[in-house]
């Protein structure tokens, strides 16, 4: 099983009444050069300024990407071929950007290649130094920028670090 550290960005709190308008995810291994990234166009005429803002994009560049259901298939076979068996889903918030990529996965592929579970980065750091106040995000190389190919490459950094370093004992393939 791949660990695959997965990054979103959105116009809004919650996926179907809000938009998912780009994500990124890479391969966390040693290498860190499999990843993907995907813009989709909004699925609603919800959006909020200020998230949309956050992606860097507007929302008449948001409306001239592409179909949802090209780039969650695109995605799914992005998957099905860096992975090794069924791909483990880690983000920092995978309270948030987990909701968005299984409503997706689900709505236009019709299932989820990562199951029905995901890690949270953060949480996983916190019992690793057995401390509920410490935060990870010292351990990025990549900076946070809200492109979410680099934020998700910053994160599978921490984890490697995490790993190599503080000697975190988890399968990377």
């Amino acid at each position: 099983m791949s660990v695959i550290m997965v990054d979103i960005e959105s116009d809004g709190p919650i996926p179907g009444d809000y938009s998912m308008v780009s994500f990124g995810a890479v391969v966390v291994d040693e290498r860190l050069d499999k990843t993907f990234y995907g813009q989709l166009r909004p699925i609603s005429d919800l959006w909020l300024p200020d998230a949309l803002a956050v992606s860097g994009h507007t929302r008449e560049e948001t409306m001239a990407f592409p179909e949802p259901k090209t780039v969650m298939q695109e995605f799914a076979d992005w998957l099905h071929s860096n992975s090794n068996g069924r791909p483990l889903f880690f983000s920092d918030n995978n309270g948030f950007d987990w909701q968005f990529i299984n409503w997706y996965f689900h709505h236009f592929v019709g299932d989820n290649p990562f199951g029905f579970s995901s890690s949270n980065l953060g949480s996983l750091y916190k019992g690793l130094v057995q401390d509920t106040f410490k935060n990870f995000k010292h351990l990025r190389k990549t900076e946070h920028s809200h492109h979410p190919v680099d934020d998700a490459l910053g994160n599978a950094e921490a984890l490697l670090h995490m790993k190599n370093v503080l000697g975190l004992k988890i399968r990377l393939d």
